[in-house]
Parts: C-alpha cells; structure tokens; sequence
C-alpha cells in the first residue's frame, strides 16, 4: 500500500513531506473502507454466551457434550445460517421472526440452520444447574388439567421424545390456551409454519445423538430421564405466562 501510494506522489511530483501526508490520509482512508467491508459483512445472527459453565450440568449432562454442542455444533448452525443469509434482507430479522417465516419454499440451509440456531438458544435457556423437580403455580396446574398429571405428563412427553425417528425434538406447546406435546424432525420447531402442530414453545429437548450419545450412547431413554434433573422450572413458567397472555 505505502509503495503504490508513493509511486503516485512521484508520477504527481510531490514533495516527500507531502507524499508521506498523502500517504498515510490514504492508509486512514484504506482502515476506514476494510472496517466499513466487515461491517457490511457481519451478519445479523450470533452466539449468546451460555448461561452457565460447559460442566454445571453435571452428571445429568456431561461437560464434553456441552462443549462439543455448544461450541460446535450450535456454532456451526450461525456460522451457516450467516452464509447462507449473507446480503438478503431476512438477515436483518430477528432468529424468532426468521423461523416463523420458514415454508416449504425455504431454502433447506435457511430451514435446518435457522431453525438449529433458535433451537439450541431455546434449549440452552430452559436448563440450569441445581435445578428439576417439579414446576408450581399456574403452570403445575395446567399440566395437571391438560395431562392427568405431573408423571402422566413426563411419560407422554418421553414418549414423544424417544418416538421420534433419527434427528429430531421434542416439545411442549401452548396451543388455543392449552398444553401439547409434540415433536420436529431435524431442526424445525413449532412456531414454524411447515411444523404439524404449531404453538409456542415452552419446553423443548434436543434429541440429536449429538446431544447425548457421549455420555447415554444409544440409551435414548436415559438421556430423557436425565433431563428432567436440569429443566429450570422457574424459566418454563415465565415462558408460560407470556403464551398464555
């Protein structure tokens, strides 16, 4: 940069007190148009931190396992997501307005990826360390009204989980004021139109190998059982009250 810079001072027949001017107002200018290029090529969707240390949710889920999926594969999802997106405007929305937008005609990369980075986000939020047992309030009650009750709930929601062939999640919904289990293969989720049964999601779990097959193997089952351990009832009831407004 500095020799092109002064070959046109010399070719323009300035003086070196005026070419090393020039040439360091055109090095200024040179940082300004690469930071204005990266910032036109950041892309709108990003990683959140996660919510607590990579192995708070021992022994339920191991600390490998949340390296790995966090800090692979969720970010994976982004990065694609970001390419994929790159210059159009749905880049500018948000993950949530993104996967409500998601149809048929979506490109399968916006879909899988879109849908993976809301997923994990969603996932991670609705599990804490020192958590599980038993939600209270409106929310216990609901569950009771809608599903018999609270282990009648847990044996309909595993079997959503475990029922669901290859990749996939598992899900409770608020639909028309009620609760719903149901499930997604890949990454799709609820608030996507192409889903079967559309609602809000309150409580989700990942039920790719990915998310426990270091620690369960091919032990689906155990790896539900586990999560229970985790579920931060306290963010579900939140998440309920806002879907039932």
């Amino acid at each position: 940069m500095r020799s092109i810079l002064r070959n046109i001072a010399h070719h323009l027949q300035f003086n070196h007190s005026f070419t090393t001017m020039t040439t360091k107002f055109f090095q200024k200018v040179l940082v300004v148009v690469l930071a204005a290029g990266s910032f036109q090529a950041m892309a709108q969707f990003t990683q959140a931190p996660l919510p607590y240390a990579f192995d708070a949710l021992e022994p339920h889920i191991d600390k490998a396992t949340m390296e790995i999926h966090y800090g692979r594969h969720h970010k994976a999802y982004i990065t694609n997501l970001n390419t994929a997106l790159a210059g159009k405007p749905e880049e500018k929305l948000t993950p949530e307005a993104l996967v409500k937008g998601i149809t048929k005609e979506t490109a399968p990369a916006v879909r899988n990826n879109g849908g993976g980075h809301w997923n994990h986000t969603f996932f991670w939020s609705i599990m804490a360390p020192g958590k599980g047992g038993m939600p209270s309030g409106a929310l216990a009650a609901a569950i009771t009204k809608d599903f018999g009750s609270f282990d009648e709930f847990k044996a309909k929601f595993k079997t959503a989980g475990t029922g669901r062939f290859g990749s996939g999640w598992a899900w409770l919904i608020v639909k028309d004021k009620k609760l719903m289990i149901t499930s997604t293969p890949n990454q799709d989720n609820p608030l996507m139109p192409v889903a079967d049964v559309q609602g809000t999601p309150i409580l989700g779990v990942d039920v790719w190998e990915h998310a426990y097959y270091l620690k369960y193997q091919n032990k689906r089952p155990d790896y539900l059982d586990a999560f229970w351990n985790v579920v931060n009832w306290d963010k579900v009831a939140d998440l309920y009250a806002t879907a039932m407004k």
